[in-house]
């Protein structure tokens, strides 16, 4: 460690070295940045979205019906996980649901057919291969795939990183890694460089720590984990600028996080679990904001802030995991319409509370993801269009009797007329983006930092001035990559708890980003959300990579996503497959 200080110590005094870095690193960062991004869209876009066959229904006539999924509507709508046009049968007649052991159970959701199984009727039952099911009068068997079909379907799926190896991804991240710690530690002096090479070092080993931990488990999908760290390590770069003294509590946030992503991969790994976890992630959330409304402190104009000791948090960001755990649902859940009106009910108090926290920022995100999940669970368009007018009421009715929530937004779209006073934050933030042009003044060597919420609300100013507008383009970018990687990925997924939390989750983390960058530059109003993995806050760090393991659930490439769990036959099929 002390011939690493000595090392950098000689090299910030270094002439040479400034001389380098000012003619190389600020063109070789967002360069080396596009190519890290443009990796990880190709493998996370360039997949073939196949439906996976798990077993097949036999018709009375001999037609074979693929089943594609681990829950699967059977009914006469077309849209219909299997279609069956017969008169008979509802629209909705059956739910035929895999489990985590690779058996089967039926469910009637109320059909006016009844459902019978080997001549018997159920309600709910286990069904065995070879087993006659009987929806309405039209008869069929479910068949299992056989071994032959199993290793065809094994050699054909996209595996995850196949020519483009996550590996070297992350090769060339850390190379980005160190740069952005040269380009601290020339900028900002000898005087934190102890404290760079720390938050640095430690970021470096607990990517790799990761990467290595999924290869043991053989797991070699490591694209969206890349972008996560790829937009830490910006994050850094920006806390770094402005607050180095924070730089080791936002890496003990950075691991919490991990230790959150990996324990929710862990709960996901069964869908029998996840449905319990649920139940306790939605009365967990409830508390949290019970207590926060008790016991918050209103700072920045919100009372969204538990203060223990001298740390404080934001319940509100721990809540998102709970909201999703409680909106998503399994397929036999789906179509019970109580469901959906429990999760309403549910959701209308989360966004009530926020709304008393005055944090309308985050209850703006809440509805969003609300909407999102609405929809997921509904189908419906005129549904999700009653939500928004009657949410749209309330609003008009919050600013005529709360005249505070006009006051909290009147500075939009007039910053420039009180530039040293209410608009101070965003014109500085607009001229100093500007003053970055493409490859910016290095970080460290901005003025951006020196106002207030510069790493939090106006990181996206920040960064476009120290690192250029192509770092910060870039930035966005790859938020974007996850979110049509989870676009591609729900239509194939393999249940509907995993595509709608991971559509929820994803809707959560482009509506922060959003309202963070256009309310930087005032095209919406700047509510103070944070942008994923880069603002600086323990709490929306942790948050972040709990909402990336619902992301990572819904990847369906081969040996890509933790939330399968395999049984020893499928292993064996994989390794013959893999033969």
């Amino acid at each position: 460690m002390e011939a690493v200080l000595e090392f950098f110590t000689d090299a910030t005094g270094s002439a040479s070295f400034l001389s380098i870095y000012s003619s190389v690193l600020r063109v070789a960062m967002p360069v080396l940045a596009l190519f890290i991004v443009l990796r990880c869209a190709k493998s996370l876009l360039g997949f073939r979205r196949e439906p996976e066959i798990w077993a097949w229904m036999r018709l009375a006539t001999g037609e074979l019906i693929p089943v594609t999924h681990w829950e699967n509507v059977l009914g006469r709508k077309k849209s219909a996980d299997i279609v069956l046009d017969f008169a008979t049968v509802s629209k909705s007649h059956a739910v035929l649901t895999r489990h985590d052991d690779g058996s089967w159970t039926i469910r009637d959701v109320g059909a006016r057919g009844h459902v019978q199984v080997n001549g018997r009727q159920v309600i709910e039952t286990k069904v065995n291969y070879g087993d006659t099911l009987s929806l309405g009068g039209l008869e069929m068997t479910l068949e299992p795939i056989s071994n032959e079909e199993a290793l065809l379907q094994n050699l054909g799926r996209t595996k995850a990183g196949k020519g483009n190896s996550p590996g070297m991804t992350l090769v060339l991240l850390t190379l980005f890694q160190g740069m952005a710690l040269l380009a601290l530690s020339f900028n900002m002096g000898q005087e934190h460089l102890m404290q760079f090479l720390m938050a640095f070092g430690e970021l470096a080993a607990l990517e790799w720590l990761l990467f290595i931990g999924q290869k043991i488990i053989r797991r070699s999908g490591f694209e969206l984990e890349t972008v996560a760290f790829f937009l830490m390590t910006i994050g850094l770069c920006v806390t770094g600028t402005s607050a180095p003294g924070e730089l080791q509590k936002q890496m003990i946030a950075a691991c919490m996080g991990v230790a959150l992503f990996l324990t929710i991969g862990l709960c996901l790994r069964s869908l029998d679990t996840a449905k319990k976890v649920r139940y306790v992630a939605a009365v967990f959330g409830v508390l949290l904001l019970l207590v926060n409304l008790v016991f918050g402190k209103e700072l920045y104009g919100a009372k969204n802030w538990i203060m223990i000791g001298g740390f404080s948090f934001q319940p509100s960001e721990l809540v998102k995991i709970c909201f999703i755990f409680a909106g998503a649902s399994t397929m036999e859940r789906i179509v019970t319409k109580r469901n959906l009106i429990l999760f309403i009910i549910y959701a209308g108090f989360v966004c009530a509370c926020l709304a008393v926290m005055r944090d309308f920022g985050t209850a703006l995100i809440f509805f969003s993801c609300f909407l999102v999940i609405a929809y997921l669970r509904s189908g419906s368009y005129a549904t999700i269009a009653l939500m928004v007018a009657v949410v749209g009421f309330g609003a008009v009715l919050a600013i005529r009797f709360f005249p505070y929530i006009t006051a909290r937004f009147s500075n939009w779209g007039h910053i420039w007329e009180d530039p040293l006073g209410k608009g101070y934050q965003q014109t500085k933030a607009l001229m100093c983006a500007a003053a970055g042009g493409l490859f910016g003044l290095g970080f460290g060597n901005g003025w951006l930092k020196y106002v207030a919420a510069a790493n939090t609300d106006l990181v996206f100013a920040l960064t476009c001035e120290e690192g250029g507008l192509i770092l910060a383009v870039l930035m966005v970018a790859a938020l974007a990559v996850l979110g049509m990687f989870v676009v591609r990925s729900a239509k194939v997924g393999r249940s509907s708890f995993y595509t709608i939390s991971a559509c929820a989750a994803m809707s959560i983390m482009t509506v922060q980003a959003i309202l963070n960058v256009f309310g930087t530059v005032d095209f919406l109003p700047l509510t103070g959300v944070t942008f994923p993995f880069v603002s600086n806050g323990g709490s929306s760090m942790i948050a972040s990579w709990g909402l990336l393991a619902f992301l990572k659930a819904c990847d369906t490439r081969q040996n890509a996503s933790f939330a399968v769990k395999l049984s020893s036959k499928q292993r064996k099929r994989g390794k013959e497959a893999a033969a």
